[in-house]
């Protein structure tokens, strides 16, 4: 059976939303949360920026008839600050003077109209995770790209993902040209795959996918 993809219109507004992911990579992730979506259990993405990732795990929740649950404090990454690559001036907010990509966020989902479909975090992930206490479906790592970050949101969700169920992680680049934007990703992926608690699905450009077939992390 070939994988699921989404409707026209739900493709249109994820390349319509601010955000970097490509649309090969978008695909993957889509027919992921559809194939996730059957344990009918959340589908969780740390890291959700603008919305643009979130339209399609929101999609493939509603046609489950689970929900979408993002996680981000929405202040930006390190790569996203001021000075760096991935800076958008557009995002920031003129009285604080910091990014603010909440409200950006929240009309994406209106205009794709799924804000009924999303549990909206605003928090940093180790803290979430720790009260979180539920099992999940999917867990998508889009977070931070330094060693820290990687490994607390790995550590910190990935003992949550179902028996069956889905780790994406995002950003994956093995060559360490790359340090900056995809080493720690890459590192967190090897983790898992070496824990023998998770098996890999597919490889997608920088998006790894990989089901729980075991205890552990």
């Amino acid at each position: 059976m070939p994988p699921a993809t989404p409707k026209p219109e739900t493709l249109a507004a994820f390349e319509a939303a601010k955000g970097f992911m490509p649309v090969d990579e978008g695909l993957a992730l889509y027919a992921a949360a559809v194939e996730a979506g059957a344990l009918g259990l959340p589908l969780l993405e740390v890291g959700t920026y603008c919305g643009r990732s979130t339209i399609l795990l929101a999609d493939a929740a509603r046609a489950a008839g689970t929900v979408a649950v993002t996680v981000d404090h929405h202040r930006g990454s390190e790569e996203q600050q001021p000075g760096w690559d991935y800076h958008d001036p557009e995002v920031v907010d003129p009285e604080v003077g910091l990014m603010d990509t909440l409200p950006t966020f929240r009309r994406t989902l209106h205009r794709a109209g799924l804000e009924d479909h999303v549990i909206a975090i605003v928090g940093r992930s180790p803290q979430v995770a720790r009260v979180w206490a539920g099992r999940l479906g999917l867990v998508f790592v889009d977070g931070g790209h330094t060693d820290e970050h990687a490994t607390n949101d790995y550590e910190g969700w990935a003992p949550h993902v179902a028996d069956g169920g889905l780790l994406v992680i995002h950003d994956v680049f093995p060559d360490p040209a790359d340090e900056f934007t995809g080493q720690a990703p890459y590192r967190v992926y090897l983790r898992a795959l070496g824990s023998g608690a998770f098996t890999e699905v597919s490889a997608t450009g920088s998006l790894r996918v990989l089901r729980r077939t075991g205890a552990g992390i």
